[in-house]
């Protein structure tokens, strides 16, 4: 599914990096940097630098991968942290979730996620989550697909689009400070 959308944003003149936060030994917190090996500050570099940040996620067990709430546990460090302006830290960032499993949920787990990146700060456009759930108890994941289904395609090209176009309005006429 990231690839997916990597092609579209590229397409579209956008610079795209992914960071694998499983690649990273993140300390369980939530402040901006919990010490000793944490890697975190790194990683959290990277999403200030940021304008689209995508959350990438399976389901597990109709939730987001424990990963993902590690990531959105350590980005509510971000809901005292303020820019120069004197706004959240995360303004003038777009926030989007990509989701898949071979089970409910990916509603569910959008929501939740796009509601987390919200509070800390994030913009979400339109259409923002973008998701593929295989059937219940099949051993088929969206990576071993033959191709991809036509509506997730679309979703995928309108979430993208919407995404790349609120933040380049958030670039050219930033949030004003409160």
């Amino acid at each position: 599914m990231l690839a997916l959308l990597e092609e579209r944003f590229v397409r579209a003149g956008a610079t795209w990096h992914q960071e694998r936060v499983v690649d990273h030994r993140i300390s369980f917190g939530v402040s901006t940097d919990e010490g000793g090996h944490d890697e975190w500050p790194r990683v959290r570099a990277l999403i200030v630098d940021a304008d689209i940040v995508v959350i990438g996620t399976p389901i597990w067990l109709g939730h987001p991968a424990g990963v993902c709430q590690m990531v959105l546990e350590r980005l509510d460090a971000e809901l005292s942290e303020i820019d120069e302006a004197g706004r959240p830290s995360m303004s003038d960032k777009v926030a989007m979730v990509a989701v898949v499993g071979n089970e409910d949920g990916a509603h569910h787990v959008s929501a939740a996620v796009l509601q987390a990146l919200n509070d800390v700060g994030f913009a979400v456009a339109p259409q923002s989550a973008v998701y593929w759930v295989g059937r219940a108890m099949e051993k088929v994941d969206f990576k071993d697909l033959d191709s991809i289904p036509e509506p997730v395609s679309s979703a995928v090209s309108t979430a993208a689009r919407n995404a790349w176009h609120l933040a380049r309005l958030l670039r050219a006429d930033p949030l004003p400070a409160a």
